[in-house]
């Protein structure tokens, strides 16, 4: 499958609530990963995009951009880091989504010919925006040049023991973990060398929750139950990365979408 994969940083974050480290991470990061292959290049989540940079305030709001202090660089956008290993945009032939959250999502539009994979329920609860929380959460701009979306959904296939969904082959996989949003799901990537990565997007936030007993600092886990629309299937998709990461965390890497921690130990590898 494919030929190397890139650990890239799409948006540098500096929660104002940090207060050192004590109550939040001082950084997080928006981690996507690119894949070079037969296929073209392939990216796992987009971070944020050139058009977020350009009018932050209209297309993040301002709230979101003062309260999660995002540096917004350039240099840091998916397009930017598509050209500086020596690639145009248009080789980008397919983006697979772990949401539709505002800082995944931003950097589609960098990218209009590529088939956008995501998870129908995903989708369905981003067009519909049932909530006041989705009204939030999900920005229609970043995909109003109308994509070209590819819907998945369950259809009885099995990964690990979780329910997947071949997106690539079996190289790229949807996991369903369900509970931050109504159609969240992780990423599974084959690695050239052996076993998956397992890019588990934001069901859950600080890598100390991966591990028995969990652990998470005191702000990030407020934020998690303020953002999420299921409590218990969260949880339950909790115990299940913690149950796989024991079992089997010497063949699949699992990281998450916004700690510090375990993009710093990954990029710059090439696996």
């Amino acid at each position: 499958m494919s030929n190397v994969v890139h650990h890239i940083n799409c948006g540098t974050m500096a929660p104002a609530v940090a207060l050192g480290g004590r109550v939040t991470p001082a950084r997080l990061v928006a981690h996507c990963l690119l894949v070079e292959g037969d296929r073209g290049l392939t990216l796992v989540d987009t971070g944020f995009g050139t058009a977020d940079l350009a009018a932050p305030n209209n297309r993040l709001g301002r709230a979101f951009v003062m309260a999660m202090g995002a540096s917004l660089d350039p240099a840091e956008t998916a397009i930017s880091q598509v050209r500086s290993i020596g690639h145009a945009p248009e080789d980008v032939t397919n983006v697979v989504l772990t949401h539709l959250d505002l800082d995944h999502a931003g950097g589609l539009g960098d990218f209009p010919n590529a088939t956008v994979h995501v998870f129908g329920d995903e989708l369905d609860a981003a067009t519909r925006r049932r909530s006041v929380l989705e009204k939030n959460r999900y920005k229609s701009a970043q995909w109003a040049h109308q994509p070209k979306w590819l819907e998945h959904k369950v259809e009885g296939e099995t990964w690990m023991g979780f329910d997947s969904v071949a997106v690539l082959d079996d190289d790229v996989l949807l996991i369903p973990l369900r509970g931050h949003t109504r159609g969240h799901c992780g990423i599974a990537v084959r690695r050239p060398s052996g076993g998956f990565y397992l890019h588990a997007g934001d069901a859950y936030f600080n890598h100390g929750e991966k591990e028995i007993p969990p652990t998470c600092p005191s702000g990030l886990a407020i934020f998690q139950t303020l953002m999420q629309l299921d409590k218990k299937a969260r949880h339950a998709n909790q115990d299940r990365i913690r149950t796989l990461n024991a079992d089997h965390g010497d063949e699949i890497t699992i990281f998450s979408a916004h700690d510090a921690t375990e993009f710093d130990a990954l990029v710059g590898t090439t696996d």
